[in-house]
């Protein structure tokens, strides 16, 4: 159970407070309500690299690592489709230091042109790296507009293409962030060795001055249920042929998204999941397969993905993956396999808890979702989960008209 008081300066920055006074760290998370589902199809990748220019310096700040380095602290931050979110973590006795920093680059970030041309060096070096120079690293580039169609998720965090951040004028840039990087588009949540009127007392300092802007009000299209199988195959120099399949899933805040989380969970997490033992351990058929929910707080994907073992065909390897898919869709999953799942999830949540900037990470997730007190509820979702309810999640997620697969083969 994650505590926590609430409340929201007059320029709209939601607050959220979680005492914890068993350590003497504390943890300042921010989070924006932007990612890479916000940007404008044809200057994708602003989300990402504005994770990196808010290092870059504010107004008054030129080296925002070094004044934290001296009072002990670390920072860092991540962009996903959904949000863009800075964390740090400092001894209480100096909570101020990241008020003020925090609160410098939301007011006053620098807009240094030779700022934006070190990072932009940055992000496109990245994207080579990670992306295009990488086994299998351009499968997210294919596999995401393979399966959404008009959706916004149908290009990855880093982009569609490297020209997007190349072509970037600091006027694109200025903009972005005077849209999107607001008070009233944040979430700030404070954790650990604080108490409720410090917390107050410094927001009202630091963050109180700062105008907010005008509301963002998301309108994304909504992506239209797939009613027939898609199918793509692309080829490069790797390892192994290589399978990747998806299926779209609810919405991670939908009543029945652990039913098709703990669905996952049986059919790939770890070694004792059925595609590992029926396909690699019994079979010999992969060399590697796993499945696996990418966070996504919109409608998102369940993706079954394996490399080949050398002698099988991608056909063999697809037909072999769909069976074990569709014995699970039409015989379900026995109790003991269903209450070894949920342990582990339940595992999972409850180490993710020890950690202080875990737990104030997900309340800011949970908030900006709609509700923080969701945190707390997802022990009892997984204990509520049935066996029907996964055996139905599965008639429905793993139908083969909701699937999109994509078969990477392998050339010398």
């Amino acid at each position: 159970m994650i505590h926590y008081e609430q409340f929201t300066l007059d320029n709209g920055l939601e607050v959220y407070v979680h005492e914890d006074h068993t350590t003497p760290m504390a943890a300042v998370n921010i989070l924006y309500n932007v990612g890479s589902r916000d940007e404008d199809e044809n200057r994708t990748g602003f989300a990402h690299l504005f994770e990196h220019l808010m290092f870059g310096g504010s107004q008054h700040i030129p080296a925002y690592d070094a004044p934290l380095q001296k009072v002990g602290g670390e920072n860092n931050a991540f962009t996903s489709p959904d949000i863009t979110n800075y964390y740090i973590t400092l001894p209480s006795v100096n909570l101020e230091t990241a008020f003020w920093l925090e609160s410098d680059r939301m007011m006053s970030l620098s807009f240094d042109p030779k700022v934006l041309e070190v990072q932009r060096k940055v992000v496109i070096e990245e994207f080579k790296q990670r992306y295009l120079n990488q086994p299998y690293g351009d499968v997210w580039l294919k596999l995401r507009p393979l399966a959404y169609q008009v959706h916004p998720y149908r290009w990855a965090t880093i982009g569609k293409e490297i020209s997007h951040i190349e072509n970037a004028t600091l006027d694109d840039v200025r903009a972005f962030f005077y849209k999107y990087y607001l008070p009233n588009n944040a979430i700030l949540v404070v954790a650990g060795d604080v108490t409720l009127p410090q917390v107050k007392a410094l927001t009202e300092k630091w963050f109180g001055p700062i105008a907010a802007g005008p509301q963002y009000v998301r309108r994304l299209p909504r992506e239209p249920r797939q009613t027939e199988a898609r199918f793509l195959e692309t080829e490069a120099k790797v390892p192994l042929n290589a399978l990747f399949k998806t299926y779209h899933i609810p919405a991670r805040f939908d009543a029945d998204y652990t039913a098709a989380d703990l669905l996952s969970d049986v059919l790939g997490r770890g070694k004792s999941a059925r595609l590992y033992q029926k396909l690699l351990k019994q079979r010999s058929l992969f060399a590697g397969i796993n499945a696996s929910m990418p966070p996504a707080l919109e409608p998102g994907m369940l993706i079954v993905q394996g490399t080949i073992n050398a002698g099988v065909t991608l056909e063999e390897a697809n037909a072999a993956v769909e069976e074990v898919l569709q014995e699970l869709a039409e015989n379900g999953v026995a109790e003991s396999e269903l209450a070894k799942v949920k342990n582990q999830a339940e595992s999972t949540l409850v180490f993710s808890e020890i950690e202080l900037l875990n737990r104030a990470m997900s309340l800011a997730y949970a908030a900006n979702a709609g509700n923080a007190n969701w945190v707390n509820q997802e022990t009892a979702k997984i204990v509520n989960v049935t066996t029907q309810q996964v055996q139905q999640m599965a008639q429905t997620v793993l139908a083969k008209q909701n699937c999109s697969t994509l078969f990477y083969r392998a050339v010398n």
